[in-house]
């Protein structure tokens, strides 16, 4: 993974996030997007910040 990719996320005030499983919702004040994401990607969401983790090594 790049190191761009390596680098957390953060989530700004306002701004709920909802990880279940594989299935990603992002509640804002512009509106909502809900996302699945690749099954080799492990999503963490913690402390208001996104990290993104490959789990194989293609």
């Amino acid at each position: 993974m790049s190191r761009v990719g390596r680098m957390p996320i953060d989530i700004p005030a306002g701004v709920n996030v909802n990880l279940d499983g594989h299935v990603i919702t992002v509640k804002g004040p512009k509106g909502e997007l809900t996302r699945t994401l690749h099954q080799d990607m492990k999503i963490t969401v913690a402390d208001n910040v996104i990290t993104v983790e490959r789990l194989s090594e293609r």
